[in-house]
């Protein structure tokens, strides 16, 4: 059951606030419709149902606001806009990583492909889906963790009658089994034909909440579709005996051969066309639309505004707590409760639980009329996905962006080193990681850096994550994931691109260049710091700056900018030197490091105190204290 109370946005500037004061409730095993013309504030309703829109109300999931449900995503599915996702990715991809957001077995993917129609399309890529498919996608993704409760934004948009019609059996087959549907729409035929209960919005207030029939009832208008070979001269004919007889007769002429005329019966039409020797193939009633300046009549008002303050009034009677509502709920009086019973807000016809609701803090005495501001809506923080590493392992092997940088890194070293052979005087390790000097760093350490930055970079132009999450989330678990999955990737590229200039060395110039240095031990440390440093590097940099382009210039901003800056730091007057580091270490240490540990410490030690490393490891360092400031600042707001 969704209860939404005094739901209200924040004003713009000048303008109104796009939803003011909107209040309703969608009960369970029901199709419940949010009628209104574009901008009447559908949407944003949706959204600050579902606190992603800062303003105020509250709205309550079966007895509890989404905020403090354990898994929303579970409780609570929903379709806002596309789906949100990398173009290349598929669909089977697509769902396992949200199957790994929201935590649910990857089993899943292939239950709700079949449910929703997809099975022969589950390996196309997102960016060839059509809007029908994509709509189904969506669909797809909200039924995934088996919620209650469904809430989709114009889901049918777009969509064919034939689409159409199959969505909403889709929704009707879900409210049949005891869940909560409730979607949006600009069209009133389809909220007549398709929903139990239509709310009504207008200019972001509420003007109507009725049954479907009484809506078709009192805010449809009945028409007479005809269809004839002959439709523009039995309009004319119509429209001049109307004017004789002085009728309210409106023809309104539709595409190809059909017309739709309003305030007369089939009657009269077929008695028009059978004096005027017309054909007709078509002549029946049916339920127009609302009409350009259709306004609600007294009784719809009026059930309206019962409706609206019958909700209002059951949101300050006394309620039975949840595990997670509050307690503190001040007693009812008298005069609410006959309220609730004399406008019949819970009669037997309409199944479902009695409201809970918070309870509106009681007036001060001598203010009891003015209107009490509802509570504040929040933005909630984006949940972490359930299992972030293998989320992120499918994140990272869903698209061919990887597998791509890894071949071009690995040619591009290959060419290198070979071209740096033939022209000599470079160094055996830099020939074995294809580093001219000229570069700042090598083809690895770029690709490195570049796969950590679209680590994050990825999240934030195309969020996998589902919309009902908010924004991309900054957690500490997944980026504990990313960094681990850059580690790795990584560290295969540091041992892939080494293993690639060796053989291609070999092949070209035989065994001459192919030695293994006396000093392999740190140097391979080196080179295995340098590259896992540089995805560490663009994996925080994007994540700080939401941005790949962002999160690869702090890698390169590392021997361009910041190693400068650590050599002439260095190099400047110094009155002591650190001699002797090593031995002092080893005095520190009480006891000794078993299999020659303490040389291992000098080693790194030593890695560290080079520009590049060191200038590394002030970025690293930077970078982290950054992001753990935004995501503290971020969950304090």
């Amino acid at each position: 059951m969704i209860q939404a109370i005094g739901l209200t946005s924040n004003p713009r500037k000048e303008l109104p606030p796009a939803v003011d004061d909107v209040s309703f409730e969608a009960r369970p095993g029901r199709v419940t419709a949010l009628l209104g013309v574009p901008g009447a504030g559908k949407t944003t309703t949706l959204r600050l149902m579902l606190e992603l829109q800062r303003g105020r109300g509250i709205t309550y999931f079966r007895g509890r606001p989404l905020h403090r449900i354990a898994h929303p995503s579970r409780e609570v599915g929903v379709l806002l806009s596309e789906v949100p996702g990398h173009p290349a990715r598929t669909i089977r991809g697509q769902l396992g990583m949200v199957c790994a957001a929201v935590g649910v077995p990857i089993r899943r993917v292939d239950e709700v492909i079949e449910v929703v129609g997809l099975v022969s399309l589950r390996d196309e890529r997102l960016g060839t889906l059509s809007r029908g498919m994509d709509r189904r996608l969506g669909l797809a993704c909200a039924l995934l963790s088996d919620p209650h409760t469904l809430v989709l934004d114009d889901p049918a948009g777009g969509l064919s009658v034939t689409e159409g019609r199959w969505l909403h059996g889709i929704l009707r087959a879900h409210a049949a089994h005891g869940g909560t549907v409730l979607f949006s729409t600009d069209d009133p035929k389809e909220a007549a034909r398709t929903a139990d209960r239509v709310i009504t919005l207008e200019g972001g207030r509420l003007v109507a909440d009725q049954e479907a029939a009484d809506f078709a009832r009192t805010r449809l208008r009945p028409r007479v579709a005809v269809r004839s070979p002959h439709a523009a001269r039995l309009g004319a004919l119509l429209a001049k005996e109307a004017r004789a007889a002085q009728r309210s007769v409106e023809v309104v002429r539709e595409d190809g051969n059909r017309l739709s005329v309003y305030g007369s019966t089939c009657a009269d039409i077929g008695e028009t066309a059978f004096r005027h020797g017309i054909l007709v193939h078509r002549l029946a009633d049916e339920t127009g639309d609302m009409g350009p300046h259709a306004t609600l009549p007294a009784e719809g008002l009026a059930s309206a505004t019962v409706v609206t303050s019958a909700l209002l009034t059951s949101a300050s009677a006394t309620s039975t707590p949840t595990d997670d509502a509050p307690t503190d709920v001040a007693p009812a009086t008298d005069e609410p409760a006959t309220a609730v019973a004399a406008t019949g807000a819970h009669t037997p016809d309409e199944p479902g639980p009695a409201p809970e609701a918070r309870t509106r803090p009681a007036a001060l005495p001598g203010a009891r009329d003015l209107p009490q501001l509802p509570p504040p809506i929040a933005v909630r923080q984006a949940p972490s996905p359930l299992r972030p590493l293998r989320y992120e392992l499918r994140r990272a092997t869903g698209v061919g962006t990887g597998y791509l940088t890894a071949i071009t890194v690995l040619v591009t070293s290959a060419l290198l080193s070979v071209l740096l052979a033939r022209i000599g005087h470079t160094p055996q390790p830099r020939l074995l990681a294809a580093w001219p000097r000229e570069c700042p760093l090598p083809p690895a350490a770029l690709g490195a850096g570049l796969l950590g930055a679209l680590a994050f970079g990825e999240e934030f132009r195309h969020p996998a994550l589902a919309t009902d999450r908010g924004t991309v989330p900054r957690r500490l678990g997944l980026l504990a994931a990313k960094l681990l999955v850059a580690s790795v990737t990584a560290l295969a590229l540091a041992v892939l691109t080494v293993g690639c200039d060796l053989e291609m060395l070999y092949l070209v110039y035989g065994r001459e260049l192919v030695g293994v240095p006396a000093d392999w031990l740190p140097l391979s440390a080196s080179w295995i710091g340098l590259t896992v440093g540089c995805a560490w590097a663009g994996v925080l940099a994007a994540g700080i700056f939401r941005s790949t382009t962002a999160g690869l210039a702090a890698v390169l901003a590392v021997p361009v900018v910041v190693v400068p800056l650590v050599q002439k730091t260095l190099a400047g007057p110094s009155v002591r030197k650190a001699a002797g580091f090593s031995e002092r270490l080893r005095e520190l240490l009480l006891m000794q490091w078993p299999f020659g540990g303490a040389r291992y410490i000098a080693a790194g030690a030593r890695l560290v105190a080079q520009p590049v490393g060191g200038a590394l490891m002030l970025s690293l360092t930077a970078l982290l204290c950054a992001y753990l400031l935004t995501t503290l600042r971020s969950r304090v707001r």
